[in-house]
């Protein structure tokens, strides 16, 4: 699977069972992250497009961010190809 980070132009791959602050982190993409368990929301992003699952049961976004497309990538895994806007990445290559 491939991720897409807008507006940067990066994009990584996204192995089955890899979340995307993991995928990303790997790739060396550096996205906005602290916990990493899904409370902190400092990862906190907008899914373009493309489909996520989440690794827990309910990630710290509300129905109306969920609904408007926010995510949380570092326990959210792709279903497939997504593309994140994460204005603040950046490639550490």
């Amino acid at each position: 699977m491939k991720a897409e980070i807008q507006p940067g132009g990066f994009s990584f791959d996204c192995d089955a069972g890899q979340t995307l602050l993991q995928a990303a982190d790997a790739a060396g993409i550096e996205l906005p992250s602290s916990c990493r368990n899904g409370t902190c929301r400092t990862c906190l992003c907008r899914l373009v497009s493309g489909e996520i699952r989440y690794r827990i049961e309910w990630p710290g976004v509300s129905v109306d961010e969920k609904a408007e497309g926010w995510i949380l990538p570092c326990v959210a895994e792709p279903v497939g190809n997504v593309v994140l806007d994460v204005p603040y990445a950046f490639s550490v290559f």
